[in-house]
């Protein structure tokens, strides 16, 4: 008898361990599905063998978005892309996790627009100019003179002046569903890389010259034959001849590119994209259903990176732009004002053809009356620097561009 209840008892005991056993795995498998995010690599659907692209799948209490950003991986760009991720991943405790591909994982670079309004992709990291052939308003944030606001001013304008609101309306204009974001404060870009030092604006007339958005008409009135490509085709047209120069955007891009190795040639200063910003842009429609709280995580996000991209540029292109002289035998030297000159005109001249454009006409009388005030107020406000650079550091200093007349 006693046996009998002892093995009876040791049965029941048995089955209790399994049923807890099962309920331990659950318990322990829902908890790793939501402290962690899934990939999920797409069926192949061609019948080729080859796994599509892997596709972001949310688990519970994660919110995950696919990216992809216009830049090459190597770019100093990218980084910035990348950096701005991790700050939402950061900022949110990992409930929103953004993955940041390169240009090319899902889309072309000039694709971006596209993708991200359709829903291919979550949102992405560019800039406006890449946009130019939707509506060619889209160069006024950032590619040409800006009426002589620096980037971090027409920054200024866009949060303060009205710039948001028109942005909005531009994008509205042309169905275009993203949430747009303009941050990061570019330095003033080289006139471009050559095969030897630019003296006079005549030496445009005939030259293969690479540019984006609305400085292609500014650099085509000047004589130029333009042809826009995105960042990773630039040095292999240029070694291949078929480009004779190019721009593209700063030390650290420069050489992470290549540029080094086609050309020992860097002019420096000019008006054609003197106050270029980056764009962070998000699917309007997975955008909105984000909860009210990580909206606001992501607004303030964006000002950090914006802050934290023109303190790492002004370190890392300042390391590079001594590098490439130093150990590449790169030779910078300054654009000649009447380049310079002509440029203003040149764009003056491009902007006149826009007549039509009641947008563009809208965003840049806007502008200008921002850029009146500000401009001024920023001229006889800062002081200049060459004189104290001077003095602390004169002649003996390394990297300074060389004069051309």
């Amino acid at each position: 008898m006693l046996k009998k209840f002892l093995k009876k008892n040791d049965v029941q005991g048995v089955e209790k361990a399994k049923v807890s056993r099962r309920n331990f795995l659950g318990k322990a498998a829902a908890t790793t599905l939501a402290a962690f995010p899934m990939l999920a690599m797409a069926q192949d659907k061609k019948g080729d063998g080859k796994a599509a692209a892997p596709a972001v799948v949310s688990s519970p209490g994660v919110t995950s978005m696919r990216w992809q950003s216009t830049w090459p991986a190597k770019d100093i760009f990218h980084e910035y892309a990348l950096d701005f991720a991790k700050k939402v991943n950061d900022m949110t405790g990992g409930e929103l996790r953004i993955e940041v591909l390169p240009a090319g994982a899902v889309v072309p670079a000039f694709g971006l627009l596209d993708a991200v309004t359709k829903g291919t992709l979550d949102g992405g990291h560019g800039v406006l100019v890449y946009h130019y052939g939707k509506q060619n308003a889209l160069a006024l944030w950032g590619s040409g003179p800006a009426f002589a606001m620096d980037a971090n001013m027409l920054l200024s304008w866009h949060k303060y002046g009205g710039g948001k609101e028109l942005l909005n309306k531009l994008y509205a204009s042309i169905g275009a569903n993203v949430v747009s974001f303009p941050y990061g404060p570019m330095p003033t870009q080289p006139l471009g890389w050559f095969k030897k030092p630019i003296t006079k604006a005549d030496d445009f007339k005939g030259l293969k010259y690479r540019t984006v958005g609305i400085s292609i008409d500014v650099f085509t009135g000047m004589g130029a034959a333009v042809n826009a490509l995105p960042g990773g085709e630039i040095v292999p047209a240029m070694d291949r001849g078929l480009l004779d120069a190019a721009e593209f955007n700063n030390a650290s891009s420069d050489r992470l590119l290549g540029f080094p190795d086609v050309s020992k040639v860097c002019m420096l200063q000019s008006y054609h994209q003197n106050a270029e910003q980056f764009e962070i842009m998000f699917n309007k429609t997975k955008y909105d259903a984000l909860p009210a709280k990580m909206r606001a995580i992501i607004d303030n996000a964006v000002e950090a990176a914006s802050a934290d991209m023109s303190w790492k540029a002004i370190h890392r292109y300042s390391q590079d732009y001594i590098e490439m002289q130093q150990k590449q035998g790169v030779k910078f030297y300054k654009t000649p004002d009447s380049i310079l000159q002509r440029q203003l005109t040149a764009y003056d001249e491009a902007a006149a053809k826009r007549k039509d454009n009641a947008l563009f006409n809208e965003i840049a009388d806007s502008q200008k009356a921002f850029a009146a005030r500000a401009v001024r107020w920023d001229l006889d406000t800062n002081v200049g620097r060459r004189m104290a650079y001077n003095h602390y550091f004169g002649k003996s200093a390394g990297g300074k561009a060389e004069k051309k007349k």
